[in-house]
């Protein structure tokens, strides 16, 4: 695909189609690697966005118990020593 470098303020760049945006899920940042001569642009995601104020949430309705003991009471932690 070729694409027209344009005039953008003092800077230059190009404008993605609107098929390619949606076909690679492209929301508002792209990273940029260049690798042997070539410039690769990969979406860029944030799948654990908004857990950190979730789990802030979570502990002052005090949801943030643990579902199961983290030591059972037949685990062998002998053989770690």
């Amino acid at each position: 695909m070729e694409l027209s470098i344009i005039r953008i303020g003092n800077s230059k760049g190009f404008r993605l189609p609107k098929s390619l945006i949606e076909k690679y899920n492209i929301k508002d940042k792209v990273e940029l690697i260049l690798e042997k001569g070539y410039l690769i642009l990969k979406p860029v995601s944030n799948p654990r966005k908004g857990w950190e104020q979730a789990f802030k949430k979570m502990n002052e309705n005090g949801e943030d118990q643990l579902l199961f003991d983290d030591v059972f009471e037949n685990e062998n932690l002998e053989e770690w020593i």
